[in-house]
């Protein structure tokens, strides 16, 4: 038996499902657009770590010989180490099979809870609620910070922040994130790759993730929500 190679540090796209997560209701938000959100964010994360550069015509490609260790991440990366390809292609390949891997792993690490009920009295189901790691609480904040207050994001929340706001999703964080014009303006700036000059990555990092994140928040918006 193999044990899953993953970071100690939670992964962005791990991040970004647990922003979805909604406490009161234990849905997760935006279902409709959530496979290819959640690619965006595997892209995201393999940019972050040198794992991937843009190529011309907007196509990404996997950096040779440098794959992730994450089996979360791999994947995606075998599957841009083929050859370049367009965002949106590679979204509808690697974003389908991540929910359910990724939502196992926030139950692993205790963010999120499973909660055994039933039915009508009669049929076993489970229910999900917030953990008792409170990292959502955490991460809400940091997105916050940068949404409302204005702070300079590291590349990562930014990046949660662009993905949030593609997913059509932030008017639901309403009672965290207020849904005004500056806070609606500030996202936009994100989802364009507007982060400004961010001291926790290098330059050429933040290039190519800010360039990875613009072309899949611009898949993401054309998709159909309904």
């Amino acid at each position: 038996m193999t044990t899953e190679a993953r970071s100690v540090t939670p992964t962005v796209v791990e991040d970004l499902l647990l922003l979805l997560f909604q406490p009161n209701s234990g849905t997760i938000a935006g279902e409709n657009t959530l496979f290819y959100v959640l690619g965006g964010a595997v892209l995201a994360d393999l940019a972050l770590g040198g794992h991937l550069t843009t190529e011309a015509r907007g196509r990404v490609s996997s950096v040779a010989g440098h794959p992730p260790s994450d089996d979360l991440l791999r994947p995606a990366w075998d599957y841009l180490a083929e050859k370049p390809r367009g965002v949106q292609t590679a979204l509808a390949a690697v974003g389908p099979v991540l929910r359910k891997p990724v939502l196992e792993r926030l139950i692993a690490r205790g963010d999120i809870d499973q909660e055994p009920r039933k039915v009508l009295g009669l049929f076993r189901t489970t229910a999900l609620r917030e953990g008792r790691t409170e990292r959502r609480a955490r991460l809400l904040a940091d997105v916050r910070r940068v949404l409302v207050d204005g702070a300079q994001p590291q590349a990562r929340v930014a990046a949660l922040a662009a993905l949030l706001s593609a997913s059509g999703t932030l008017p639901q964080f309403h009672r965290e994130i207020p849904w005004t014009s500056p806070v609606i303006t500030r996202a936009k700036e994100l989802e364009r790759g507007d982060w400004g000059a961010d001291a926790a990555a290098a330059a050429v990092t933040r290039t190519v993730t800010a360039t990875v994140i613009n072309s899949a928040v611009a898949a993401i918006t054309v998709l159909p929500r309904g």
